[in-house]
Order: C-alpha cells, then sequence, then structure tokens
C-alpha cells in the first residue's frame, strides 16, 4: 500500500490530457504513477488515506469489490 503523493497528483492533473473528475483523474494516477492494477490495492491506498475516503464515500465505494465493478463499468 502506498500513500498518494498529492503534490505529483497535481502535477498529473495539470499535465495529463485526459479529462475527468478528481475520481477518475486519481484512478488514472494511481494506474499510471504507482503502476497499480489491483482494485484491492487502489481501494486499500484510497481507503487509508487523508482525503480520497471522502471520494470512496461520495461513490459509495465500501469495499475493492465495488471499485472494481466502477472501474469495470468505466473501461468497458
Amino acid at each position: 500500500m502506498y500513500s498518494i503523493d498529492w503534490n505529483e497528483f497535481k502535477i498529473f492533473k495539470k499535465h495529463t490530457e485526459k479529462e475527468g473528475d478528481n475520481f477518475e483523474l486519481l484512478l488514472e494516477f494511481l494506474k499510471s504513477y504507482y503502476r497499480m492494477t489491483s482494485p484491492q490495492e487502489m481501494y486499500d491506498t484510497m481507503a487509508n488515506d487523508d482525503l480520497a475516503p471522502m471520494m470512496l464515500e461520495k461513490r459509495d465505494i465500501k469495499s475493492s469489490v465495488d471499485l472494481e465493478k466502477i472501474l469495470f463499468k468505466h473501461y468497458l
């Protein structure tokens, strides 16, 4: 599990050509910056952060299974 480097996220967000809300960009950031591929690892990292749990709560994501459903739906 990693700690999200929010300063690096801001740089990523500023220089990426991808569009979306902050949650979608955070998922892209976790995949690209930390090379995460596992929904479990993404969820654990986000759940143990100071800010990211608010993003999870807003989308009613309570487990890695919930996150996996969103990832699957989003990338079909």
